[in-house]
């Protein structure tokens, strides 16, 4: 289905989540165990992605949902129980910020697949899609908020991480609503059918929650110090 999508498009998408895995797993410190899940559940993903099971989306619920349900489940447990409070409250404030950085091949490869006609216009920074923001202010808040790896400017690093989440929401939103399943409303004429297929399926499953939880945690973090 996207024969058509130019090899360096891949390449730096695949790149992409390479950074975003390393970036990851610095932020929180992750053991070996850790690593084998996250590489685990990517391989799962690939797997089931260049098969196409995704790509079947008149199932109820739609197979796409397995894609995404289960690290929202595995944040909302971190969340929630001992262990992973504690796995949290080791997190690295600055490497989180940094995280953001992989917003930006991000948006590029999005307006590359729009250019290939396998995802709507909104969903790029000449539609509804304004997530390049937080990938190029990440740098500089990186640089202005942290003193090694103390926080000196709090309210900004507050603010920026809202303004983050709120960016990370809109696009998220407006690509699910773009999927071509039952609760599609958004781009009839050019619904979003990358993210079914390999390798493009890892945005979804794995660099969203990455940066969401990147969010989440800063802001729990900076409400509580």
């Amino acid at each position: 289905m996207l024969n058509q999508i130019p090899m360096y498009v891949v390449v730096i998408f695949i790149l992409t989540v390479l950074l975003t895995f390393i970036l990851l797993a610095k932020a929180f410190h992750t053991g070996a165990k850790v690593v084998m899940a996250l590489l685990a559940w990517l391989l799962l993903n690939a797997v089931l992605a260049w098969k196409g099971f995704y790509a079947d989306t008149d199932t109820t619920p739609p197979h796409f949902v397995l894609a995404v349900g289960p690290p929202l489940i595995t944040i909302l447990i971190l969340f929630i129980t001992d262990k992973g409070k504690a796995f949290l409250a080791k997190a690295d404030f600055s490497t989180l910020t940094l995280l953001s950085i992989v917003r930006i091949p991000v948006e590029l490869v999005l307006y590359w697949l729009y250019s290939y006609k396998t995802i709507p216009q909104l969903m790029t920074f000449e539609g509804r899609n304004f997530d390049i923001v937080s990938g190029i202010t990440a740098i500089a808040v990186f640089f202005i908020c942290f003193k090694g790896k103390e926080v000196v400017y709090k309210k900004l690093l507050l603010a920026w991480n809202i303004l983050g989440l709120v960016l990370l929401l809109n696009i998220v939103i407006h690509a699910v609503l773009s999927v071509p399943t039952p609760i599609q409303q958004f781009a009839f004429d050019q619904p979003n059918i990358a993210i079914l297929y390999f390798p493009f399926t890892w945005l979804p499953c794995f660099i969203v929650p990455a940066v969401l939880l990147s969010h989440i945690v800063s802001f729990k973090k900076l409400t509580t110090i």
